[in-house]
């Protein structure tokens, strides 16, 4: 590949358009036999990627990105940005699973759908514009709040509470792009998603499970609560009824059979059962939640969870409670 080309390449994830070939020397005749022979893949009309640039793009995220550089060249709208659930997807958000391959874009003049995408005219104001690497795309706030307005609000609330965690986005972010976006169709959808949303929750379970709590009509739980007795931290809940003195944890299967810390599953379930035997010994309640229990299951678990919470707590206490600020992001 000529020099010019490969920079040009080099810039923008392995991508190159027929006007950056011509610039480099080649002719639409050698374009064509490039891509015959296979050494060149044509990703859209006029855009190109080397063979080995694309064998490197193997994983779904990278070829992701490239789809979605492809398309931003294609257009040639130099202030359109990828946004809602492609914008998402690119910061690994979590996103629905029956979502769509379409790639999003937004463009404050113009509509358009094509192969593969639909570009939405709306403002896009300063800052709700960012970049990464080569590509534009919508602000992590601005991105949350759109997807709101068209997802189911359990979705909305599970990508809200991952990017919080994460710390992708701040609360006063989310409710600015709430309010910036009161006129638009879904706009109630979003603002509902944002008073709802809670950074502490650990998992997209958590969440599930903090919605469905709220649903039943019980209070809203405080979320990482730190149960102390005896100057040192017997266990942290993932929701806790204070009242009460009801603990509930949350049980995803990858907490077993992908454990963080290097832990084997044999020692999570060795730990979590001694945790789970101290806070009883302290006469704290606890409640076992897992992903199964949220389907069919769920009406049962609501109503004894709704038994405890509306019973008192002990009535002396042996254990003293300190709320956590921020969930901790569990990797490796």
């Amino acid at each position: 590949m000529h020099p010019l080309l490969r920079a040009a390449a080099d810039r923008r994830l392995g991508v190159f358009t027929a006007i950056d070939a011509r610039r480099a020397g080649y002719d639409h005749a050698e374009i064509r036999r490039l891509c015959t022979s296979g050494r060149w893949t044509r990703l859209r009309r006029g855009i190109y990627i080397a063979a080995d640039d694309l064998a490197r793009a193997a994983d779904p995220a990278a070829r992701h990105r490239l789809e979605c550089l492809a398309v931003l060249l294609h257009l040639g709208r130099p202030r359109a940005a990828l946004s809602h659930g492609t914008a998402a997807r690119i910061r690994d958000i979590p996103v629905p699973r029956a979502l769509g391959p379409t790639i999003r874009l937004t463009d404050p003049d113009r509509w358009r759908r094509g192969d593969d995408f639909l570009m939405s005219r709306a403002p896009l104001r300063p800052g709700e514009v960012v970049t990464r690497g080569p590509l534009r795309l919508t602000s992590v706030a601005r991105t949350l709040v759109d997807c709101a307005r068209e997802w189911p609000l359990e979705d909305a609330v599970i990508a809200m509470d991952a990017a919080l965690l994460g710390e992708l986005v701040s609360v006063e972010e989310l409710v600015q792009a709430a309010e910036a976006a009161t006129t638009w169709p879904g706009a109630r959808s979003a603002a509902r998603a944002v008073a709802l949303a809670d950074g502490r929750a650990e998992s997209v379970l958590e969440t599930r499970g903090r919605l469905r709590i709220l649903g039943a009509g019980l209070p809203a739980p405080q979320l990482q609560v730190e149960i102390w007795a005896d100057g040192r931290m017997v266990a942290v809940v993932d929701a806790w009824f204070e009242d009460s003195a009801v603990a509930v944890e949350f049980d995803g299967r990858i907490k077993n059979t992908d454990p963080w810390r290097g832990r084997t599953p044999e020692r999570v379930l060795w730990e979590e059962k001694r945790r789970e035997d101290a806070l009883r010994a302290l006469d704290v309640r606890v409640v076992r939640v897992a992903d199964d229990d949220l389907g069919s299951r769920c009406a049962a678990v609501e109503q004894r969870l709704g038994q405890l919470v509306t019973s008192p707590g002990p009535a002396t206490r042996r254990f003293t409670t300190r709320p956590r600020v921020r969930g901790v992001r569990r990797s490796g």
